[in-house]
């Protein structure tokens, strides 16, 4: 198995073309992305279908991701591909590689279609066992080792978010507090000096909600200051 990174809170801003195009569109809708790097292997007639998973952000880091694994198992018969890309999968690519047209590539690919996920590319490697499997037996084999893959490297939510910075005096940090874990609102980070700041993270939807809660619990003295925005990977 390859590790993943599946106990991190946080993770994933967007780049700079990819703000850009939030900001024009003024869209936050959430989309869904693997974890991490992920692994599976699947065995029919003792051939062995061993998947690999990597998040990827555009056609030259799945083209380097593809190559990459290409080289790890340079001795396969068979390396077949899918990638998506885009919030809105604008972009998909598939591979068959050299097997029957149908049977490998376009199976994986469903497979990303059918979990719903972006940003992610998938290589499944085949080694031959020395039976031929037909097609419906690769199509079955080049499935379920993709969905053994994403399964390991696990599903997250990117939601759109803002980064507040709350600012109290200390009598009032017990009704923020009370507030927050109310709200499943989880604090960030925390600091303690003359006065008492909290960041939390939070869907950008929830702002004026958030605000308003804080405000009136507080009678307006917290202060509340946007600090930063951009898509962030749920807590699962």
């Amino acid at each position: 198995m390859i590790e993943n990174d599946k106990g991190r809170r946080f993770s994933g801003r967007l780049s700079k073309m990819e703000n850009e195009i939030v900001g024009e569109q003024k869209e936050f809708l959430p989309y869904k992305v693997v974890y991490g790097r992920g692994s599976g292997e699947y065995e029919e007639k003792k051939s062995r279908f061993i998947a690999s998973v990597a998040p990827v952000t555009t056609e030259q880091e799945a083209a380097s991701f593809i190559e990459a694994v290409r080289k790890k198992y340079y001795d396969a018969r068979h390396n077949c591909t899918a990638f998506i890309i885009g919030r809105n999968k604008e972009i998909t690519r598939c591979s068959d590689d050299g097997e029957p047209s149908g049977t490998a590539g376009k199976p994986i690919l469903e497979v990303l279609l059918g979990a719903d996920v972006t940003n992610v590319a998938v290589v499944v490697t085949r080694y031959f066992g020395g039976t031929l499997l037909g097609t419906g037996g690769l199509v079955r084999s080049y499935t379920n080792a993709a969905k053994q893959g994403i399964e390991d490297a696990g599903i997250a939510t990117m939601r759109y978010g803002i980064e507040i910075t709350i600012s109290v005096d200390y009598t009032d940090v017990g009704r923020v507090q009370y507030l927050l874990g109310n709200r499943g609102v989880a604090i960030t980070d925390s600091r303690y000096t003359d006065k008492v700041e909290f960041d939390i993270r939070i869907p950008a939807e929830q702002e004026q909600s958030i605000r308003k809660a804080l405000t009136e619990s507080t009678s307006a003295r917290a202060g509340i200051e946007v600090t930063g925005e951009g898509y962030y990977m749920e807590e699962s």
